[in-house]
């Protein structure tokens, strides 16, 4: 009996960071592969091809209602950029049984990590007083604690309650924070299992010493925290921009920054790498990370490991566990930007 035909279009990641040597002996076992392991997308002729014979997809090819007509034995479609982007028709893919998943939880750790090293660096003023010694104008003892609070027992506001947050949330569960969150998409009782009040917007902002924004871009949120929401942030408070620029309005984030309001970090830009004379790098009371804080070998791994697991489950004909999977009633109002390489 042949076996299932896996297609595999990495794009924008290569297959080397995402399957190591015994995760790529699974796919080999769990079906025929044909890989596209060059520049770019699989070239359109050769996707084309073997559309009638395709079982799983694992990349971000377009695949429109005309391709997936032409794809009766389609199971599933993996994403490995791990976003949900609007160049597949998921109402067909609905229709028909077609799982789209995305192995978005494989980051959820590393980012959590970061977010933990940099909130205890704004709330205690690490960088800030290496630089200013590095200066010589440091202040020494309690008056370089200007500014600065414990995170221990403070108030914590997440704005997005994804995966990310969820394991931020369980990170910092020893320092006895109160921790509020946003997320008109989850609701109040989830929230509790992890020990988290829901809140609106407004509490979030106005009642938070660290605010830690991780909300994914949607149709409905593009640029939602602007000046307005800004100005309700308590001044001394710090913010954490750990998920995308496309949340913010960027240029007034560093504004309501660079006046000292409150300080931040950010591991996102509205443009990526960021231009050299990009005014945030020379922004007072700003943390700067080049996107790096899921930037991590095992955390790449991490997407193959979900992305085979899933795969060999979907090929028995068992739902998947591992990746999250693209909903019907929030698919739609994703506005993920795709990684761009050069």
């Amino acid at each position: 009996m042949p076996k299932p035909l896996i297609v595999i279009d990495p794009a924008p990641r290569a297959l080397a960071e995402i399957f190591d040597a015994p995760l790529w002996r699974r796919l080999e076992a769990a079906g025929d592969l044909t890989v596209h392991d060059g520049p770019g997308n699989m070239p359109s002729e050769r996707l084309e091809a073997v559309l009638p014979d395709m079982a799983v997809l694992i990349g971000q090819s377009d695949m429109p209602k005309e391709r997936l007509d032409r794809a009766p034995k389609l199971r599933a479609i993996v994403n490995v950029e791990t976003n949900f982007l609007q160049n597949v028709d998921y109402e067909t893919c609905f229709e028909r049984g077609v799982h789209v998943l995305a192995p978005s939880s494989a980051f959820a750790k590393p980012v959590a990590e970061m977010t933990l090293g940099l909130a205890i660096d704004l709330c205690r003023g690490v960088t800030a007083a290496d630089r200013a010694m590095r200066r010589g104008d440091e202040k020494w003892l309690l008056d370089g604690a200007e500014g600065c609070f414990s995170l221990y027992g403070a108030r914590v506001g997440l704005i997005g309650f994804g995966d990310l947050a969820r394991a931020f949330t369980l990170l910092i569960a020893p320092f006895g924070c109160r921790i509020k969150a946003y997320d008109p998409w989850i609701s109040e009782h989830f929230m509790a299992g992890f020990g988290v009040a829901a809140a609106s917007l407004d509490e979030v902002l106005r009642d938070s010493q660290i605010i830690v924004v991780f909300a994914a871009v949607t149709s409905e949120n593009q640029g939602f925290l602007g000046r307005q929401e800004f100005e309700k942030i308590t001044p001394g408070s710090v913010v954490l921009l750990m998920s995308r620029a496309g949340v913010v309005d960027f240029p007034e984030f560093l504004r309501q920054v660079g006046s000292g309001r409150f300080r931040a970090a950010t591991d996102v830009f509205p443009v990526e790498p960021a231009p050299l004379d990009d005014p945030a790098r020379s922004i007072e009371g700003l943390i700067l990370s080049p996107h790096r804080a899921g930037a991590m070998r095992d955390s790449l791994l991490e997407i193959g490991r979900q992305t085979v697991a899933d795969v060999e489950l979907v090929l028995r004909g068992l739902p998947p566990l591992s990746c999250r999977r693209a909903q019907r009633e929030t698919v739609a109002r994703s506005r993920s930007k795709p990684i761009e390489r050069s």
